[in-house]
């Protein structure tokens, strides 16, 4: 069984969408790309080349691996660029075509059940990077079994989250933890099952999520998530 890490750069208020640049990804108006990058911390180079030190494979919805195969063939004399280039694509998406970054392999059908099938085969461990609307699906399958987190000091107010409403109650457990230079925190947490469900609130209806900030919501035009 393979091990499936989820890799993702979290503002405070866990908002995880467009931290490489400006353009990485506007939905729902998003003005604020690239919000990851001017924090100078010595923590994240070091977790990165833990993470692509070792074998491993790439899994990616198609918007992030359309960015990623957009940049890093040309710069495979970085050691990003050569270790991403060197690990299997799988890429869960719905068409063949554009696919031509090398060992890229399509993963189609529905996603969790893709990558569940993915995971029982034989082969190094699954990085997911970016990608957010294939880790709800994979989150709501309960497929994520370690994440590592690079939180920066920053708060959003808005943006497509990690934890969407909705996804299943559970507890994490930290494995490890490092403050960086420039205040970035560098953790890695494991599921280690549901979160215990109060005996009296047992068969009673969930509450729907309330609505954000309705003021906020009047002056967008386009509802922020997903």
């Amino acid at each position: 069984m393979r091990k499936l890490i989820a890799i993702t750069q979290l503002s405070l208020d866990g908002v995880m969408q467009a931290p490489g640049g400006p353009d990485e990804d506007r939905d729902s108006g998003f003005t604020h790309g690239g919000w990851f990058m001017g924090f100078d911390d010595d923590a994240v180079p070091k977790a990165m080349d833990k993470l692509i030190s070792g074998e491993f494979a790439l899994l990616l919805g198609r918007r992030t691996y359309d960015i990623f195969a957009s940049y890093w063939p040309q710069h495979v004399d970085n050691p990003i660029g050569k270790a991403f280039g060197k690990a299997v694509k799988y890429v869960v998406t719905g068409k063949d075509k554009g696919l031509d970054w090398e060992t890229s392999v399509r993963v189609g059908g529905k996603a969790a059940e893709g990558v569940r099938k993915l995971k029982a085969t034989k082969g190094p461990p699954l990085h997911v990077w970016g990608s957010s609307e294939l880790l709800q699906a994979l989150i709501a399958a309960d497929l994520v079994d370690e994440y590592q987190f690079w939180t920066a000091p920053v708060v959003l107010g808005y943006g497509k989250r990690l934890f969407e409403a909705g996804v299943p109650p559970q507890k994490l457990q930290l494995v490890e933890g490092k403050i960086g230079s420039g205040g970035v925190l560098v953790t890695t947490y494991r599921p280690v099952g549901p979160l215990p469900q109060d005996s009296k609130a047992k068969g009673a209806p969930r509450k729907k999520p309330a609505a954000k900030n309705a003021k906020a919501g009047k002056k967008r035009k386009k509802k922020v998530g997903t």
